[in-house]
């Protein structure tokens, strides 16, 4: 039979598997052939081969491989500790973004546990079963099979008629749609690494249960390289960092609502004053809306029905009032405010607003899982026609700002899914309209087919920071069901009332979560333009205090946050307690420089660069501001490299 791979023709024997092409091609290296994918179905190597089949490799570099490797590591997980707690009942196990985990019933370990935990994994290992898949006939059976596991029973009742699998490796055996690894020796390095409480279906009304996280690679290296990322990323967590440089704080008495500390507003204003700058040059009207709404409204944009749990809501003189929890439905209204024409159109308003929702306290992560939080909204509104050059428009914004921070960033377009309103027409044109920007944009791009929002089609905008991590922040969506529920509409050049089209866009997301991850993308070294404290005078002596005091004010006349450390503590204690805070400049002060009437200036990576007249540093450090560089203007190599 003729089998297509890499758009070449390979004869094989009838029956072959795919596991059989692997071993033609030589794909045997513990990264390679995870898994095949036929005809655009990912499957087990061991699935058969059909005459004319298309078929390519999973390895442990695509998203789909490390998803089956990972897969296939959570049931070694579950078979090692059911090996050391035969009493535990295993629930769910699936890969994340970075590895996997596995709920348990009936089951309690901690930190200590993990080393005896990673020996009997090791010996599942070494044994190098290779998975086996088996289906039941139907649900019935393989209730019967998994009686013991009351877990198992109420994930089987809740699928659909397709066909139960599940899949064996040694003594164990458990319920799994696959695919699996071929062996379980392609995985070379495991790791536990932490455990933590979970609700059953993540339903707070459901039964705790212990989940434990893990890790695994086909290859020791890069577990030691991710447990060094790890390393990298705690040093860098804002929740730590905020603490130490006074940015941020989290009050038991306000879960979830953070409180700014003055050297982090300054970083918020710039942010805020960037954004602006940002939205006057594209063409945008800002608008401020109410924070508490009437429940007719919310009913009306459909969030009391569908989002009712996740609201604060209160009565005013029996009258219902809700907090909002998004800016959207406040937008609606103020568009109602005039008659429209196509002439205004597009027209793009945009809203800083505060908006409060409901997270489960268990959620809550610092800035980046919060109750209260400000989001950049805006809202596009336009004809059809303009669907395209306004989303090329969003994607120049999102590329101006995003670059700024040096952040690079990806796309994925998410479909219609399953559920949704509007008709087919509206949505081809929805989802063409962001095709073809894309498309356009020139970039690569992801496609979630089903994954839109049930009102329209969507962009996803995920940020790379500096040691690589992915965020979600931005998102550019078509939606047809506001202004539909708030009849929007505008006159059209044939003097007709049409029906505009809505975007709503996004590209901070919130702007405390954006705040979060730059602390951790600068590691808490924030450049020139956005430092709380850039400078600061230390002197090495008493004498020098007045000299000290005039520097200061100089360069506060000069439009830059400084202030001076004129302790009894040694020089040496001021510049490392001035590094510790991460401020930008530190321009020591002694005889030399009052009789000179200069500085010495050193930068926080403890380079000296020497003696130099004031007004001269703050010359180059007014570029350097305007600039908004990453770089700063005493050193040759990029800001990133500190990170």
């Amino acid at each position: 039979m003729i089998i297509h791979y890499n758009n070449k023709e390979i004869e094989l024997p009838p029956n072959s598997t795919a596991k059989d092409l692997a071993e033609k091609l030589n794909l045997r290296a513990p990264e390679q052939a995870l898994a095949a994918c036929i005809n655009g179905t990912t499957v087990d190597l061991s699935h058969p081969l059909a005459d004319q089949d298309v078929i390519s490799f999973w390895n442990f570099a695509d998203e789909e491989g490390k998803e089956v490797f990972w897969h296939s590591s959570a049931h070694v997980l579950a078979q090692a500790i059911l090996r050391l707690w035969p009493d535990a009942k295993p629930t769910i196990g699936p890969p994340i973004e970075h590895g996997f985990y596995y709920d348990f019933a009936n089951l309690t370990i901690s930190e200590n546990d993990f080393e005896k935990i990673e020996a009997e994994i090791q010996k599942i290992l070494d044994e190098n079963y290779r998975p086996e898949r088996s289906v039941f006939n139907n649900k019935a059976e393989a209730l019967v099979r998994f009686r013991t596991n009351p877990y198992k029973c109420e994930l089987i009742q809740g699928f659909d008629d397709s066909p139960v699998s599940a899949y064996q490796q040694g003594e164990f055996f458990d319920l799994c749609r696959g695919p699996h690894l071929p062996n379980l020796g392609k995985i070379k390095a495991f790791k536990v690494l932490k455990t933590s409480g979970a609700y059953w279906k993540g339903d707070q009304a459901k039964e705790m249960l212990t989940r434990v996280y893990g890790i695994s690679f086909p290859d020791r290296k890069l577990l030691k390289d991710y447990l060094h990322f790890l390393e990298e990323a705690k040093k860098r967590d804002h929740r730590l960092l905020g603490q130490k440089l006074d940015l941020f704080s989290i009050q038991e008495e306000a879960p979830g609502m953070p409180f700014i500390h003055p050297k982090g507003m300054i970083i918020w204003n710039r942010l805020l004053d960037f954004w602006r700058t940002m939205h006057a040059k594209a063409g945008y009207l800002e608008i401020k809306t109410p924070q508490i709404m009437s429940q007719t409204l919310w009913e009306r944009s459909g969030h009391w029905f569908h989002y009712r749990d996740n609201m604060y809501s209160f009565a005013i003189e029996d009258r219902e009032f809700a907090i909002k929890p998004m800016n959207c439905p406040g937008c609606m209204l103020f568009y109602r405010t005039h008659l429209h024409s196509y002439r205004e159109l597009p027209l793009r308003i945009s809203e800083f607003g505060h908006v409060h929702r409901h997270e489960a306290s268990g959620a809550l992560n610092g800035l980046f899982r919060v109750r209260s939080f400000h989001q950049d909204d805006a809202h596009l509104f336009m004809k059809p026609s303009d669907i395209k050059a306004e989303i090329l428009a969003v994607l120049g914004l999102v590329d101006e700002t995003y670059s700024v921070f040096g952040l690079k960033f990806r796309l994925e377009l998410s479909t219609r899914p399953e559920k949704s309103i509007g008709s087919d027409e509206d949505w081809q044109i929805a989802t063409s309209g962001l095709k073809d920007a894309l498309d356009a944009w020139g970039q690569p791009y992801k496609i979630n087919e089903g994954d839109g929002a049930f009102y329209g089609p969507k962009i996803d905008i995920h940020i790379l920071d500096a040691l690589g991590r992915s965020w979600q922040c931005g998102t550019v969506q078509l939606d047809m069901a506001l202004p539909e529920k708030f009849d929007l509409q505008y006159m059209d050049k044939d003097s007709t009332y049409k029906r505009p089209v809505m975007v709503h866009r996004a590209i901070f997301g919130s702007i405390e979560r954006f705040f979060g991850i730059l602390i951790e993308h600068f590691a808490g070294k924030f450049p020139l333009w956005l430092s709380p404290l850039p400078i600061r005078v230390i002197t090495i002596a008493d004498r020098h205090n007045e000299y000290a005091q005039k520097l200061v004010h100089e360069i506060k006349n000069a439009k830059f946050l400084c202030d001076v450390d004129d302790t009894s503590e040694s020089v040496n204690k001021k510049i490392r307690n001035a590094q510790l805070m991460q401020i930008n400049y530190m321009l020591t002060v002694g005889d030399k420089e009052v009789e000179n009437q200069t500085i010495t200036l050193r930068t926080r990576d403890n380079v000296v660069h020497g003696e130099m007249k004031l007004s001269s540093f703050l010359e180059t450090l007014q570029k350097e501001y305007h600039d908004r560089s990453l770089t700063s203007s005493f050193q040759a190599h990029d800001y990133s490299e500190q990170l």
